[in-house]
């Protein structure tokens, strides 16, 4: 498995972006959320992602150097437009002004549309939370991608569609992010390159049967991922209907569809809050430091060594993966190293 350390990553996944049409600042932005993603476990968020994008800027359905353009802003909002830009880029642009919002009034709430992906909504939670900000991210497929059959359907009518939420604290902010599908659509195509099945419990083919054929996913007719929530999967999807609307009818943006009109990418909705404009900072802090000792001094059942809190995991691979190296599967680097010789790029050693 081939292993390089999250400077070389980066290095090779600006090449790769910058080459495939992205501005060195875009390419440089969007390979710190890749690379930010795998060194946090999610791989489905990192650099697998690369020649997809690539593809996108080729296919026009991501344009490089585009504008963020605020359609309605007041006070306390900001309606965006994304122009179909890289999704990091212009989502790290709307949190930054939200931000912003937030210390003058208390709150700022924002929504994106046209985004190319976007990519590990917690890393916009974890922008605010170092800010000292509360917040609260979702996502749509912008009428695209469906992935996720409703409890008793066989054939996909929403996407993945996550949601993630932050609260700053001293220890270490506190970020939620999932999907609110068994798994993100990521995951399923990385075991998919990898040429490995995935987990039961994830996936329905197009008859709506358990299968672990990462794809099935991606036939014709497709499969369907299943809603997070196991026997009690209407809850997932429930969530994962609101969030639809959040995102996708709330921003002037698209909801899920039969037949979709845009090309592959994100709507948004976003908040950010001031804790010290509710019931201030202080008070704030020392209910978050007492509910997280509460919560870790638990009495714990035999062979569990710590209670673990949102974030707890992407720390620890944090650690880990910035000590030792990033791992890459052979298929997903495979695809890589093929995009490096198409753009004719320099591929660095692997460990």
């Amino acid at each position: 498995m081939p292993l390089l350390s999250a400077s070389q990553l980066d290095s090779f996944a600006q090449t790769l972006l910058h080459a495939g049409g992205a501005s060195r600042e875009e390419a440089a932005e969007v390979a710190s959320s890749l690379i930010g993603a795998n060194l946090r476990g999610y791989d489905s968020h990192g650099v697998m992602r690369i020649p997809f994008y690539v593809d996108m800027i080729a296919q026009g359905e991501t344009v490089p150097g585009a504008p963020l353009t605020v359609m309605n802003e007041n006070d306390a909002i900001i309606a965006a437009d994304a122009h179909w830009g890289f999704g990091m880029v212009q989502a790290r642009r709307l949190m930054r002004r939200l931000i912003e919002k937030a210390r003058t009034i208390g709150v700022g709430v924002g929504t994106l549309i046209h985004a190319s992906h976007v990519g590990r909504i917690g890393e916009y939670c974890e922008i605010a939370a170092e800010a000292g900000m509360v917040s609260i991210v979702m996502a749509n497929t912008h009428g695209a991608a469906r992935r996720v059959a409703p409890p008793g359907g066989k054939a996909p009518r929403l996407g993945t569609n996550p949601i993630a939420l932050g609260a700053p604290h001293a220890e270490a902010p506190l970020i939620l992010d999932f999907s609110t599908s068994a798994t993100a659509e990521g995951k399923v195509r990385v075991l998919k390159i990898a040429g490995k099945l995935c987990p039961e419990g994830w996936l329905l083919d197009c008859e709506g049967r358990p299968t672990t054929d990462p794809a099935s996913l991606y036939g014709d007719p497709p499969g369907s991922i299943l809603p997070m929530g196991g026997s009690q999967a209407y809850k997932g999807f429930g969530l994962a209907l609101m969030i639809d609307i959040f995102a996708g009818a709330l921003s002037g943006g698209l909801c899920a569809r039969e037949t979709p009109i845009t090309p592959k990418g994100n709507c948004a909705f976003m908040m950010a809050i001031d804790p010290a404009r509710f019931g201030g900072a202080d008070h704030f802090a020392r209910e978050v430091t007492s509910l997280c000792e509460f919560v870790r001094g638990c009495p714990r059942v035999e062979g569990v060594d710590a209670i673990v809190l949102p974030g707890d995991p992407e720390r620890r691979i944090l650690k880990q993966r910035l000590a030792s190296g990033i791992p890459l599967d052979e298929g997903n680097w495979a695809e890589l190293v093929k995009l490096a010789g198409r753009l004719g790029s320099p591929v660095p050693a692997t460990q």
